[in-house]
This record gives structure tokens, sequence and C-alpha cells, in this order.
């Protein structure tokens, strides 16, 4: 059982991650991987990975578990690559031969290779750096279009939860089982976890790769970071949308406009995420915003664009026809 022992000022400053972090999804991709459950939604996903991993990333599988439990160092909750490689590469040696001690006492293996990065051996980290990009290479640049669309559809359906029925609402919603007790936090876990937060805060981020129990993570800052599975997993976006009723009703263009604005966007960015110019950008969210679907405000010299409530329920429900006509 896990319970989170939340104060107050941690209740108030619950939020939801705005981007997904490549290093997180891929430790979540790679406990997936390892899992035995007869998962019928990844198990054609988990067939396909393991036949295609390349041999340099397999060392990343002796660091990761199918419980969900790793080493913090190795997915740091960064937005960029490279700037979560630089963290990992950074992490105090004190912290790594914690965490990897902590992660053994699990159900990893303490091998030869582990205990020469808790050493702090520098072949071993060269080994691993080599692992980590040839595994996000393998498993999640080819597939980070998808995990974007994704990440941002189900984070735009929390925060609208959130605003609409609460917190209570958003956070027994994430995973089942999940209730209150006063104001802590329990949920189904593998084993027996409390943890008393400080005030904080609380990220909710969720997760294409994941389909089980929530996973915790506190934070250097003192946050607690809640990772849940996102209510349509990778696999099942792995189809071509060519039979996407959003696009044939709205256009190509204008769903992708969108989907895009479920995030705040100026017309440049819109344009540059889209490839068109700003002044046929510009012709799209005209027309979005005449139809009620997204909502425009000048700031200077940008105009600034997002998704109203409309335009959101569209999305939502334009997906799950999309995915009952078996398009997504």
């Amino acid at each position: 059982m896990l319970r989170v022992h939340c104060t107050v000022d941690d209740l108030l400053r619950v939020t939801v991650a705005d981007r997904p972090a490549p290093l997180v999804e891929l430790g979540l991709a790679f406990e997936m991987l390892q899992r035995r459950d007869p998962h019928p939604v990844f198990r054609p996903w988990r067939q396909r990975v393991a036949r295609t991993l390349p041999r340099p990333a397999r060392p990343v599988l002796q660091l990761v578990s199918p419980l969900g439990a790793g080493p913090l160092f190795l997915d740091p909750p960064s937005p960029d690559l490279e700037e979560g490689m630089d963290q990992i590469f950074s992490t105090p040696a004190p912290q790594v031969g914690t965490e990897l001690r902590r992660m053994c006492a699990i159900d990893r293996p303490l091998t030869p290779w582990v205990r020469q990065l808790a050493d702090h051996d520098r072949e071993a980290w060269q080994v691993l750096g080599t692992a980590v990009r040839a595994a996000h290479s393998s498993v999640i640049a080819e597939a980070w279009p998808r995990i974007l669309a994704g990440f941002h559809a189900e984070t735009a359906w929390r925060s609208r939860i959130l605003a609409q029925q609460g917190l209570r609402a958003a956070l027994t919603g994430l995973a089942p089982s999940t209730r209150w007790r006063g104001t802590t936090l329990e949920a189904e876990f593998p084993r027996d976890l409390d943890l008393t937060l400080c005030g904080r805060g609380i990220i909710l981020r969720p997760s294409l790769f994941w389909a089980d129990h929530l996973l915790v993570a506190p934070q250097p800052d003192g946050r607690l970071l809640l990772i849940y599975p996102a209510l349509t997993p990778l696999p099942l976006r792995d189809t071509s949308p060519s039979g996407d009723p959003l696009t044939a009703l709205v256009g190509s263009t204008r769903a992708q406009a969108l989907r895009l604005l479920v995030q705040q966007h100026t017309t440049t960015d819109l344009a540059r995420e889209l490839a068109v110019s700003p002044a046929a950008a510009s012709m799209q969210t005209k027309i979005l915003r005449e139809a009620g679907l997204i909502v425009s405000q000048r700031d200077g010299k940008a105009v600034w664009h997002w998704c109203t409530p409309l335009g959101l329920d569209l999305l939502a429900h334009g997906g799950t026809a999309a995915r009952r006509d078996g398009a997504y």
C-alpha cells in the first residue's frame, strides 16, 4: 500500500506537468518491457521492442525493474534529452551508491557492472551513456511525436477534471483503488511505502508506457512527482490516423493545430510546428476561433492561442471515436 501524507500546502500546490520527459518515458518503457503479465495492449509492443532492441542498449535492463523501481538519477524529468544526460552524469557519487543499493534491495541483481557504476568506474559510466542513448534511439525517438500528442491530450483532460470536479476527482481517478483518508492519498502498491510531504506540492505526470499502479519519485526541490498511466497508452496510438474523424471534420491542418493548442502557442510557434507561413497559421486560428474551439489573446506583438472547453471536448470525443474505429 502507498500512503502519501499531504499537508494543506501540498494540496494547494498540485500541478500537472506541461511536457513529457524522454528519460522518464524511457525508464518506464524498459520497466513495461520486462513485465510478464499478459497485458493485451502492451504484448505486441513488448514482442516488437524485444526483437529490435540493439545490444548496446541492453545494460539498461539491469537498472530498471518491472515493478517500476529504479535509480532516481537514471530518469530526470527534464524535457530535453541532452540536459537529462548531463543530469545523470552529474549525480553526486553518494547519491549514486544510495540509489543503486535501494534498487538492488528491491529486485535487481548486484552485477559486477552495477558495482562498477557505484564505484564511479569511468568505463562503466561510458557503457551507461552509450546504453541510454541507444535505448532512446531505439524505443523513444521514433515514437516521440505520438508520445507528445498523447501526453498533451492526457494533461489537458486531467487539467479540466481538476478545474471542473476538483482535486479529489482528479487524484482518485489516476489509478484504480486510489482513495483519500483525510489528507492522506492511498493507492495499491507492490510494497508498503509511506511518504510524508513537506508542503512543496505534487506534480502529476502521465506516462503512455505505464499501465499499472501509481509511481512516486521525491524531487530535489521537495515536491513529489506522481506518475500515473495515461488513459490511452502508446500502443493504441501506433496505427496511422487515416480514419481520424477529427481530421474529416475540420481538415488535417486545423486538426493538427487544435491538438497543438491544448497548450498555449503564439501564431509564430504554431506556424513553425505546422510548417506553414505565419499568415497561413493566422488563417487557421481565425477559423478555429470563429468555431468556438480556441481563444486568442494579444500580448504585445504576439498573439497567444489555446483550446476552449469545446475544443477539448472535440479532441476527447474525436480521439475516442478514432480508437473505436481502429485509427488510434
